[in-house]
């Protein structure tokens, strides 16, 4: 683990924050896909470590770039750290995502933050890709900007209609399978469990089993150590345990287990 301060803290917008944190030995060696371990400053009752997706990393500035959202006492103090405090950072950990190859054009299907683990995949794709970027309202979209400023295209739904189309993101994706473009395009998804389930099993139908999946759970090592974060993966006809901190946790679709 090494000491990673912090240089700066962007509100996106309601519960959502960007935090950038001086660490250039991750940025050296990230990938898309991977994840860090935090140990929050200032927060001595709470021992473990909080996961976070590498957003984003600029090896020049050695600047490694997380998004989270405040959804307990860890993400909100993290959220109200001042720059110059220094956290410890672990990382990178974890399996991540392959870089499409250079005829190949980037897929990436989101539900709400999800976006933030994908975004190097479209930075450092040679075509600009297509989020298909789904949440429950427009108060919970964020990064669509940030992968416009790419040249991504960027098709967007809503649960509740309140920006982009009414429905669920893998409505999009069916638009997606369906379309001329469909074989020259590499498939990537991150975001909640049922999203990634029924994204996988249309991926699998379409014969994409080379889809790749974010299996994000909660995390108590980050290293393989603990089994705290196992998920079921498809072994032969039957299914076992994987460690999504360590063999995850990024999965081929055909690996996932979708309990059928």
């Amino acid at each position: 683990m090494q000491s990673g301060e912090i240089i700066r803290i962007r509100h996106w917008k309601g519960d959502y924050y960007q935090i950038a944190f001086y660490a250039p030995e991750i940025c050296r060696t990230a990938r898309p896909g991977q994840f860090v371990h935090v140990k929050i400053a200032n927060l001595e009752a709470h021992i473990l470590r909080r996961p976070f997706s590498i957003n984003d990393v600029d090896p020049e500035s050695g600047a490694l770039i997380v998004t989270c959202k405040v959804v307990g006492a860890g993400t909100a103090a993290l959220a109200q750290l001042a720059p110059g405090t220094v956290c410890g950072v672990m990382g990178p950990l974890g399996n991540g995502y392959a870089v499409p190859d250079d005829d190949e054009i980037p897929v990436m299907i989101a539900g709400g933050y999800g976006a933030a683990a994908m975004y190097l995949v479209a930075k450092r794709a040679k075509h600009p890709g297509i989020l298909l970027l789904g949440a429950r309202s427009a108060a919970d979209l964020i990064l669509d900007e940030e992968y416009r400023k790419l040249g991504c295209e960027v098709r967007i739904a809503t649960n509740d209609g309140s920006a982009g189309r009414k429905g669920l993101v893998t409505a999009l994706l069916e638009e997606v399978l369906q379309s001329s473009a469909a074989p020259r395009c590499r498939f990537y998804a991150c975001g909640p469990t049922p999203m990634l389930l029924a994204a996988g099993r249309m991926l699998l139908a379409a014969g994409r089993g080379d889809a790749e999946l974010s299996l994000d759970q909660h995390m108590c090592c980050g290293v393989g150590a603990c089994f705290a974060c196992v998920v079921k993966v498809r072994d032969g006809e039957s299914w076992r345990y994987s460690r999504s901190c360590k063999e995850g946790p990024v999965y081929p679709a055909s690996e996932v287990y979708y309990g059928d």
